[in-house]
């Protein structure tokens, strides 16, 4: 017999089962809501999420791979380099350093003379960057942005010196690749961004004056900043654009050298360089415009003066052991001697007219060294004896100052207080106000949506 169901309790079950469905359908409409209101969050704070992933991939990328440095650094070394580079006296400014490809700079390291050659300056800066405190991670809270292409390492010509032919091409390849997958560059036309030119004729490109001249600066770096050996005290083509005068690079090896003050100095006068008899060259030009000719014609029959025209790996030994070494323009006015005589104490006589001097701010040129004009060459000997009978010792004592050889010499492992990458951070530092577009006083539109996208997928 079948039992009889009461409607009371078939009332109770579809109840339930009607008010189960509800819940059910209230808890899928609660999740689709909960879901478009996610979306719509995310679509409204689209670009700070964007932004926030961005801060997050620059922090934790800023440990540079060695593969990258020239050279590798300890832990140890690189957290003396900060602590020494963040004192009080450290310049107030902030530099993004570009990560670009390898075929920009780090293939070119595969030559050991790539990071000690006398036009080294561009790797030697860079890395001195890469250590240093006053690198930015986010390139959003940078003053400048320094774009590191090392032109200078392609010894590629019969006598081994550096063929610049490639320069021009490979520089305007990285300021495209820059400019399509970074916002700063176009957003200044390049004011902020800089460049390390340092050779015979700067951005010029050219060791050879006239077709330096000829050639010009190119067009896309004129906007920039230039960090280049060659100066002026006249206006010149090649340093129309606004730049730096830097000290040339020079390794002083694996010696240790005597303190200046210590050392034996037997020889007078010395001079080892390219000191041609005939000095119109195969391409018809007149070489250090007939200086080290006249120099080699006067005084290479005086014993006093120790000169050679051939090349020795131990020159600097002999620079150490000389009182005057002779610092006579080549093809451009600048030298490696200027450098090497301050570092190892010989006092150097400049023979370069119109030459403008690196950071005399730090090293007081007047007081540690001689100038004598291209045309006096022949009176050399007797304004050096005159010297030597009256003021030599204190030009010496100024010379002999630490502060002065570290303010021309570049550190291999970060930024040391008062070298040579200190004071170009000094000198950049004075520019920020015409040069900063971070601290311009002027409302700053957002980077395109489009421009963000590639720089995410770029980087």
């Amino acid at each position: 017999m079948a039992k009889s169901t009461s409607p009371l309790l078939h009332h109770s079950t579809a109840a339930t089962a009607t008010t189960a469905q509800m819940k059910q359908m209230l808890y899928r409409r609660s999740s689709s809501e909960k879901s478009y209101l996610y979306h719509q969050l995310l679509r409204k704070y689209y670009r700070w999420v964007l932004w926030l992933f961005l801060s997050v991939y620059l922090f934790l990328s800023s440990s540079t791979p060695s593969s990258f440095l020239p050279s590798p650094v300890s832990r140890r070394a690189l957290s003396q380099s900060h602590t020494s580079s963040s004192s009080s006296s450290s310049p107030s400014l902030k530099i993004y350093v570009y990560d670009l490809p390898p075929e920009f700079n780090r293939v070119w390291l595969s030559n050991p003379r790539c990071a000690t050659h006398l036009f080294a300056a561009e790797v030697a800066f860079h890395e001195a960057l890469i250590h240093s405190s006053v690198r930015a991670v986010n390139p959003l809270e940078a003053d400048y942005f320094f774009v590191p292409v090392y032109v200078s390492c392609n010894f590629s010509t019969i006598n081994g010196f550096p063929s610049l032919h490639h320069a021009r091409p490979l520089l305007s390849s990285a300021v495209d690749l820059i400019s399509r997958n970074f916002p700063f560059w176009n957003r200044s036309t390049g004011v902020d961004h800089i460049f390390v030119a340092s050779h015979d004729y700067g951005a010029c490109f050219h060791a050879m004056e006239d077709v330096a001249i000829a050639d010009g600066i190119p067009e896309f770096l004129k906007n920039s900043i230039l960090l280049q050996t060659f100066g002026m005290k006249s206006p010149h083509p090649c340093q129309e654009a606004e730049h730096v005068v830097i000290p040339p690079y020079i390794s002083l090896g694996t010696n240790r050298w005597p303190a200046p003050e210590t050392a034996k100095r037997d020889i007078f006068v010395f001079f080892r360089g390219k000191m041609e008899v005939h000095p119109k060259n195969i391409s018809g030009r007149f070489y250090s415009r007939k200086v080290r000719t006249e120099i080699w014609n006067r005084y290479s029959g005086n014993r006093r003066f120790y000169l050679r025209r051939h090349r020795f790996d131990g020159y600097q030994s002999e620079i150490a052991r000389s009182v005057f070494c002779l610092c006579p323009l080549g093809w451009a006015p600048w030298s490696p001697r200027l450098v090497e005589s301050v570092a190892l104490g010989c006092v150097p006589v400049i023979i370069a007219d119109g030459i403008r001097l690196p950071f005399p701010d730090a090293v007081p040129w007047p007081e540690i060294s001689l100038t004598i004009a291209e045309r006096d060459v022949a009176s050399l000997e007797s304004v050096l004896d005159r010297i030597a009978a009256t003021n030599l010792s204190a030009i010496q004592r100024r010379l002999w100052d630490p502060s002065i050889r570290r303010a021309l010499l570049f550190n291999p492992h970060g930024i040391v207080s008062g070298d040579a990458s200190w004071n170009v951070l000094r000198a950049l530092e004075a520019k920020l106000d015409r040069r900063s577009w971070r601290r311009r006083p002027r409302p700053r539109p957002r980077p395109s949506q489009s421009n963000l996208h590639s720089w995410v997928r770029w980087a």
